[in-house]
């Protein structure tokens, strides 16, 4: 089922495989006909994340590239629209020779195509292939009919994963294998018999029902995998070592391990877990809700750079979900909630609800001296707060929410327009990684140790170049900018702890291993400032 770990399971093989000595990469099926996934609602599907070469993909995309410390590009990202587009266009141009062209096999061969293409891209020894979704959905049936081509084709170098899950419903309190039992069979009727079974569930898979498992779905004991809850996903690959899942599945591809090397990731798990000490982060956004659940995969890259970084100062956050609407209609409730935090966070997003209450919640950080870290539309709103309350640009704002505002401070830039007008919307905006120059004497500077720094753009508007000199002249600092452009970048105000936006998106570059250096460096400073308190308040 959705969400059950699917891709936390491809980016944990991956990640032990590539512990073994071999070139690996992932690639993610979507079974829509979205052709990317930048038209998402992203409380439905979760966060869009962008490759270094420019492609809005799922966030599973993104788990990859931070178990293996790679970067993971554009050809390995499919939906069900992109092939069919792909096909269609073939066929347009009479590629097929006068062929009828059919779901199959030509949808098929096509996905086989992509993957062979991804594997040779990345000069890898093994591909991951996720498949999203379940099993039973007809939608995808040709990407199960795929991979039955391949096995077909080489059987000794295709294996299959099954994750699914257990439940231990709480009126029975037995874990139950029935569902398991069943998704099997569904596989079994697409062609396709799984190697192994990873079981999810809040527990651990005990032995009656693994050998339970064993008889009715035709695997071997040793072959299904306990995959219980975890408190941190980083401490999966370590659990599926403890069951040998790396060498069982080199025993079946008949290979042998070129090295042994968890070590680095054993270390920084149990940093993870030594952390005591705790710091509070609010995320103000919007993206949170859908109906009476609060998800966070909205904002999972910001969510796991947090982590990222605290663990590295030893620290354990403690994240809050805020609601900038409330704030529109309730200013005692802001001031509560943000004077309680350590830091706070105002990520990306798109259109008017809730920007009025972003923009209180980052005039409040900026007045009390709170860290802050603006990304992409956090640091447009930051330059419109900083513009009416500082500059004097009464009524200032960003032409997304107020196309005739008499202080334009961010703006759509000028090859957006036509775009935007002509709704050319999927896959147009400014995408992927673009370079970043950083002014001398700035945090943004002193954080990366470098002159000029490549990051990851999703968005439409800018930062207005016409009214740079005006917000300078009143303190604004602008810290980084695209040399080929001259566009604004980054932007910090200097009396703050930490006052920091980006027009990027940092968090899409933050690895468990290598933590981004703002992300770093907004926790450094929140320890700073805690620290700084508890002096004062003790000299008191």
């Amino acid at each position: 089922m959705s969400g059950i770990g699917k891709g936390i399971t491809t980016a944990s093989i991956a990640r032990i495989l590539k512990s073994k000595g071999f070139n690996v990469t992932c690639v993610k099926i979507d079974p829509y006909l979205n052709v990317d996934a930048g038209t998402m609602n992203p409380v439905e599907h979760g966060e869009v994340f962008v490759t270094e070469d420019g492609m809005e993909t799922d966030q599973d995309i993104g788990n990859y590239e931070r178990f293996l410390d790679e970067n993971i590009l554009s050809a390995n990202y499919m939906t069900t629209g992109s092939v069919y587009l792909s096909v269609i266009n073939r066929e347009r141009a009479l590629e097929y020779g006068g062929k009828c062209v059919e779901t199959v096999p030509h949808i098929p061969e096509e996905v086989i195509r992509r993957l062979t293409l991804a594997g040779k891209k990345a000069k890898a020894d093994f591909v991951l292939v996720e498949v999203g979704g379940t099993v039973g959905e007809y939608q995808n049936l040709v990407y199960l009919e795929a991979a039955r081509m391949m096995h077909l084709k080489d059987s000794k170098s295709v294996l299959f994963v099954l994750v699914s899950y257990l439940p231990v419903p709480k009126q029975i309190g037995e874990m139950k294998t029935k569902p398991t039992q069943y998704a099997v069979h569904a596989l079994n009727a697409a062609g396709i018999q799984p190697d192994f079974i990873v079981a999810r569930s809040e527990i651990t898979l005990d032995e009656p029902r693994k050998n339970k498992l064993s008889v009715f779905c035709n695997v071997g004991p040793g072959d299904i995998i306990a995959a219980p809850d975890v408190s941190n996903i980083y401490e999966v690959p370590l659990n599926f070592e403890r069951e040998k899942l790396g060498l069982k599945i080199l025993k079946k591809l008949g290979l042998q391990p070129r090295k042994k090397d968890l070590a680095n990731w054993a270390k920084m798990v149990k940093r993870s877990q030594n952390a005591k000490k705790e710091i509070s982060i609010g995320i103000v956004g919007k993206y949170f809700g859908t109906g009476a659940f609060t998800l966070p995969d909205s904002y999972i890259s910001v969510i796991e750079s947090i982590k990222h970084a605290a663990w590295s100062f030893g620290v354990k956050p403690k994240i809050l979900w805020l609601d900038s609407e409330s704030y529109e209609r309730n200013s005692g409730k802001m001031a509560r909630e943000l004077g309680s935090l350590d830091g706070v966070i105002i990520p990306g997003g798109f259109g008017k609800r809730g920007v009025e209450g972003k923009i209180k919640a980052i005039e409040y950080a900026r007045k009390n001296k709170k860290p802050l870290l603006g990304l992409c539309y956090g640091m447009q709103l930051a330059v419109v707060e900083f513009a009416r309350h500082v500059a004097g640009m009464h009524g200032a704002n960003t032409t997304e929410v107020v196309p005739r505002t008499k202080y334009p401070v961010i703006d759509l830039m000028a090859e957006q327009k036509e775009k935007v007008f002509g709704k050319r919307l999927g896959g147009t905006m400014r995408l992927g990684a673009y370079a970043c120059r950083l002014i001398e004497g700035t945090k943004a500077r002193t954080a990366y140790g470098a002159r000029t720094v490549y990051e990851r753009h999703r968005h439409r508007y800018e930062f207005n170049s016409a009214l740079r000199q005006i917000l300078e002249s009143k303190g604004l600092v602008v810290s980084g900018v695209n040399p080929e452009s001259n566009l604004v970048e980054i932007i910090e105000l200097k009396d703050h702890p930490f006052f920091v936006g980006t027009q990027f998106h940092p968090e899409l570059k933050s690895r468990p291993l290598n933590p981004h250096p703002l992300f770093r460096e907004f926790i450094r400073a929140i320890i700073k400032t805690n620290a700084k308190g508890k002096a004062k308040s003790g000299k008191s």
